[in-house]
């Protein structure tokens, strides 16, 4: 009897922390077979696999490749194939898409605006068509849902951020086997009020592509190389010292690709790498953790293990057979990898730890299930602009207007209790 009590007493415990995760999980399908689903996981179980058809009575559209929070009730996803940004509620129901950026690849906001780049060459603007040579970043207005404003940047951006008053754009150049033009080695800077480039930054370092997260002033950016002499790797920028015009303002993280990337809760990284090469038709897979502040701190010579908290790395190396999605729960901490089940075909799962890395169990999926967002207390909506030292905001629930944890002291505009604050440097 003592010992039933006991397992029961874990039981609830589990069940109140399980209770708060709640993920909304892309599953990109296919392309160009219009066969994306989303899936909504909550309290340890998959609610639906078919959650925005439920809500709304047809399909997200052809592969979707990114999501986030832009409001309190509003979250977007970029859907590629099919040339819209749609905009839904948090309980999965549409509210709008924008249909002006074509080939549209991530995203970034600053509560105000939606930034999206896109390997397109033209966009509609409310000034009338813009165009490029290259590619372009989109600013979206979220009261009116309308492109506002472009700025050409490198032949096919791909990962965006949004760092004190300025946007980061990890440039690819992926198109590089089919047009004429080399792989891009640069990430653009761009100021987002005037939707100018401020400068390129030259990182040496090719085909800059795929997820790119950010823990305060540091992004992590993959590089997949070229398949075939140009190994991956991966790097570590710094956006701060890049707008202070610092020359070494990133690290590159030689042989360590980080194809999938998050954030974690203490200001870190976490990384599955995935290196393919067009000569051997094999991949290579490694795990990552790495901390950018340590890593600046020492000049490279701390701050980067090779395995993840708990049974992570093993359970990943001995669990998946294609990983294809990592993330970490900006709220709970819990962790979470998605694989893609070998073929790229079939579902696939969704794979569970809690934040000390002991693993939980899996979860079936649908196709090619890759991109994550977790729904929390998210309150940016309040007006206090109120600008701080770091003093007042010295406690754990600070979060930025993605809704991801941060640092105390961290910079930007941040939210803490439902109140925006902004930063004295910004």
């Amino acid at each position: 009897m003592k010992r039933f009590i006991i397992s029961l007493l874990f039981a609830t415990c589990l069940l109140q922390v399980q209770a708060q995760e709640r993920l909304i999980i892309i599953n990109e399908g296919n392309w160009q077979s219009n066969n994306a689903r989303i899936s909504y996981f909550e309290d340890g179980r998959i609610v639906s696999n078919k959650w925005f058809e439920q809500a709304n009575g047809y399909g997200i559209g052809d592969t979707p490749n990114d999501i986030i929070q832009v409001g309190e009730n509003l979250i977007a996803i970029a859907v590629n194939w099919s040339n819209i940004i749609q905009y839904i509620r948090t309980d999965g129901t549409a509210v709008t898409a924008t249909e002006d950026v074509p080939n549209n690849r991530k995203m970034a906001t600053d509560g105000e605006y939606l930034y999206i780049t896109s390997y397109g060459h033209e966009c509609s603007t409310i000034g009338g068509l813009w165009e490029c040579t290259k590619g372009f970043v989109a600013k979206v207005d979220l009261k009116t849902f309308k492109v506002v404003k472009c700025c050409e940047v490198g032949y096919e951006p791909e990962g965006i951020a949004y760092y004190n008053g300025c946007l980061f754009i990890a440039n690819t150049g992926g198109y590089a086997f089919q047009e004429d033009h080399e792989y891009e080695t640069t990430v653009s800077i761009v100021d987002a009020a005037t939707m100018t480039k401020v400068r390129d930054v030259d990182t040496g370092v090719i085909n800059l592509y795929g997820k790119m997260s950010q823990t305060g002033r540091y992004l992590c950016i993959n590089s997949p190389g070229d398949y075939y002499d140009t190994p991956a790797c991966s790097i570590i920028f710094d956006c701060q010292k890049a707008l202070d015009g610092e020359i070494r303002c990133f690290m590159v993280l030689d042989d360590i690709p980080a194809t999938y990337n998050c954030a974690t809760l203490d200001g870190k990284f976490f990384a599955i790498g995935s290196s393919f090469s067009y000569y051997t038709y094999e991949y290579r897979f490694n795990t990552a953790l790495i901390d950018p502040e340590l890593m600046f701190r020492t000049d490279g010579a701390d701050g980067l293990e090779d395995s993840l908290p708990g049974t992570v790395s093993e359970d990943i190396s001995t669990k998946l057979s294609s990983p294809y999605g990592l993330y970490v729960n900006p709220y709970t901490g819990y962790i979470y990898a998605t694989d893609a089940n070998g073929d790229f075909n079939s579902p696939g799962k969704l794979h569970q730890w809690t934040p000390e890395g002991s693993y939980i169990g899996s979860y079936k999926l649908y196709i090619n299930p890759g991109h994550f967002l977790a729904l929390g207390d998210w309150k940016p909506a309040a007006v206090d602009n109120i600008r701080y030292d770091g003093s007042d905001l010295q406690s754990e629930t600070i979060y930025n207007l993605n809704g991801f944890r941060v640092l105390p002291g961290s910079k930007g505009i941040l939210i803490k209790d439902g109140k925006k604050y902004i930063s004295n440097d910004k």
